[in-house]
């Protein structure tokens, strides 16, 4: 159902707001957007909001001028410009620091940002995919996520359930995972023997996608033959 929505909205221009669980493929639905859509030759740029401080989050996002703050011996093109044209992925936007969700609602409402320390705004032209693991609504709710630029956000949204909840999913992610892994490191495909393949499809995957992906490279790297059996497997 998530697939088919992707393929619905990616044509458009709509905001794009990925929710689920942390591993689920958020990222990787992003980029279907963005390849599906008509903005596909242009940049795909991706900014994960708790990796950065507040004031380099500002900066990366929006640019500066120079001599706006210590250390801004240049001006710097914010990441919005230097998406023109193209999608703007802000990976757990719920992590964004009130501050910067103003500006971040006057990019959607406005469409123009304004660098730090300049006084005038520039343009700009991005398709916005946001994600979050976060429940947004009680956030508002509290008083910790604007209610206005959710709403703004909140226009398409796609729910990514667990792999847990999903099953039917892990055989087609192992054989996927396993391919890319022999393409890879330039190696014969391996596959999962029968127990090792029980193993996979009954354990309910905390970490979702990213946790799958990570255990069959570690069974991968740990087996000679072209069989990966259960010992291979992470203990969990």
């Amino acid at each position: 159902r998530a697939v088919a929505l992707v393929r619905t909205v990616a044509p458009t221009d709509a905001v794009v707001l990925l929710r689920g669980e942390s591993g689920t493929g958020k990222g990787v639905f992003a980029r279907a957007v963005h390849a599906w859509g008509k903005r596909s030759q242009r940049p795909f740029v991706t900014v994960s909001c708790p990796s950065l401080s507040s004031e380099l989050l500002e900066s990366e996002l929006f640019g500066h001028v120079k001599g706006s703050f210590t250390g801004a011996v240049r001006d710097k093109q914010g990441l919005f410009a230097a998406a023109r044209g193209g999608s703007f992925f802000l990976d757990e936007v719920g992590e964004m620091p009130p501050a910067l969700q103003v500006k971040l609602l006057r990019v959607l409402q406005e469409r123009e940002a304004i660098p730090v320390g300049a006084t005038e705004a520039i343009p700009v032209d991005v398709r916005i995919i946001a994600a979050t693991n976060r429940d947004l609504e009680e956030e508002a709710r509290r008083g910790r996520f604007r209610s206005d630029l959710f709403y703004r956000l909140n226009v398409i949204t796609i729910h990514l359930p667990p792999l847990r909840d999903r099953r039917e999913d892990i055989l087609l992610l192992v054989e996927s995972f396993l391919q890319r892994l022999a393409s890879d490191n330039n190696a014969e495909p391996k596959a999962l023997s029968a127990e090792a393949l029980d193993a996979v499809m009954v354990y309910d995957w905390p970490g979702n996608v990213r946790e799958l992906e990570n255990a069959l490279e570690h069974a991968w790297v740990l087996t000679r033959g072209d069989t990966i059996d259960n010992a291979a497997l992470p203990e969990r």
